[in-house]
């Protein structure tokens, strides 16, 4: 059984954000199928953002993760330009877009480099230290709350701006 942890206020965070490690142990199902485990990821921590969980890239099954099809990319004013990734489960089973990486972060996020983030709305599961994580709202940031972390958050109708 893991400590409980301490909550935290997403309005504590620093903005830039920080980049901490973890040893939360992060669980990733899609149809059922386990597709990444670790107790090796990333928490990138932001003003007014719950979470962002990235995984070290050899967490996930192999063969699960593609470039994604759409070529999509985003930049973000902290870290540098994001690459999109597909997860693929079968021809029938692709989950477009649910994740992204900074292959050439910007110096202060170096540590990113090799992990990938997921959006866990777009799978079906996502546990961290055996907590069900609920997605971030809006489809913009791909945050993960769980109880560790209170809000308010941004990402739903009007917080955009905030």
């Amino acid at each position: 059984m893991t400590a409980a942890r301490p909550v935290e206020s997403v309005w504590d965070y620093p903005r830039p954000p920080r980049v901490e490690r973890t040893d939360e142990l992060v669980v990733v199902e899609l149809a059922g199928v386990e597709v990444a485990r670790t107790r090796s990821a990333l928490r990138v921590l932001e003003t007014s953002h719950p979470p962002t969980y990235y995984l070290p890239s050899d967490a996930f099954t192999p063969g699960v993760l593609r470039p994604a099809a759409s070529g999509r990319t985003t930049t973000c004013e902290f870290k540098g330009v994001a690459a999109y990734h597909d997860l693929v489960l079968s021809a029938e089973l692709v989950v477009r877009d649910a994740g992204w990486s900074y292959p050439s972060p910007r110096p202060d996020f170096e540590a990113l480099r090799g992990t990938v983030a997921l959006y866990p709305g777009r799978v079906d599961r996502v546990t961290v230290d055996g907590e069900v994580v609920t997605a971030q709202a809006g489809d913009f940031y791909g945050g993960w709350i769980t109880g560790r972390v209170t809000g308010p958050f941004k990402g739903g109708p009007g917080t955009r701006g905030w």
